[in-house]
């Protein structure tokens, strides 16, 4: 199975982190998320990386020579979605997506392979409790989910925090079914919407990938969940990063 790790964004809210190297360089317990995440991927199976880079892509080329590399040349005017998509043809048979600025466990990328569903998003059960000491990323920004048994019902960051039942981690397994219908939807959407605003009042070219999740939700495609019960974490501010660094290694030890 292939893994496909969004990482072309600067991570701007890091501040000094990020001025001379890309967000998942960040170092939790003397480790870069990067290796963190690798580690995660590996133990859970994966076998195959492909990174999608845009700041400082050179350092990860020349640091992890071993992926397959695709290039958001447009990192600072697109978004999440449009960093996917630039790897569209690492898709065909199937893969994983992650977020490179997340910390999580193998434990649930196995659960979202061993899934028999078709679209198995990665959940954390245990959302709230993290964001008790989280002041620079509240609540309202997390992108909720819905769901009914294992059935997500919606996903969006405007559900709110007393409803949810989860938060999607940035992991997210497609079979070959379930790849092509997500490249199918992206390319519908985008004949459709190319250059107007869509969900949350971003444009196409500014969207996240839930907003993709979402309008496939709407159109009646399934997406089922693989859960986790804390054992994530997202390195998104400085705050986030002190807070990763004192609870990540102290719990897990090293990738």
């Amino acid at each position: 199975m292939r893994a496909i790790i969004l990482g072309a964004g600067r991570g701007s809210r890091l501040q000094a982190l990020t001025d001379e190297q890309p967000k998942p360089y960040a170092p939790i317990g003397g480790h870069r998320i990067l290796d963190w995440l690798l580690a995660a991927l590996t133990e859970a199976g994966i076998d195959e990386v492909v990174f999608v880079g845009g700041y400082r892509i050179d350092l990860v080329q020349r640091d992890y020579p071993q992926f397959t590399f695709r290039h958001n040349a447009d990192w600072q005017e697109t978004n999440i979605l449009a960093s996917l998509m630039c790897a569209e043809d690492c898709m065909e048979e199937g893969f994983v997506v992650t977020y490179a600025d997340i910390l999580y466990r193998a434990d649930v990328v196995r659960r979202a392979l061993d899934h028999p569903g078709d679209r198995v998003l990665c959940i954390d059960t245990e959302w709230r409790s993290r964001y008790a000491h989280r002041s620079q990323h509240p609540e309202d920004d997390a992108e909720k989910v819905i769901s009914s048994d294992d059935r997500i019902q919606r996903v969006s960051r405007t559900i709110a925090a007393a409803d949810a039942d989860g938060e999607y981690i940035g992991v997210a397994r497609f079979s070959k079914t379930g790849a092509q219908s997500l490249r199918q939807a992206y390319h519908e959407v985008h004949q459709r919407l190319a250059g107007q605003q869509w969900k949350g009042g971003t444009t196409f070219r500014k969207a996240y990938l839930i907003h993709l999740y979402e309008e496939m939700l709407e159109a009646g495609h399934s997406f089922r969940m693989a859960t986790t019960d804390g054992q994530y974490m997202e390195v998104d501010t400085e705050e986030d990063f002190a807070l990763a660094n004192q609870r990540w290694p102290a719990q897990y030890g090293a990738p």
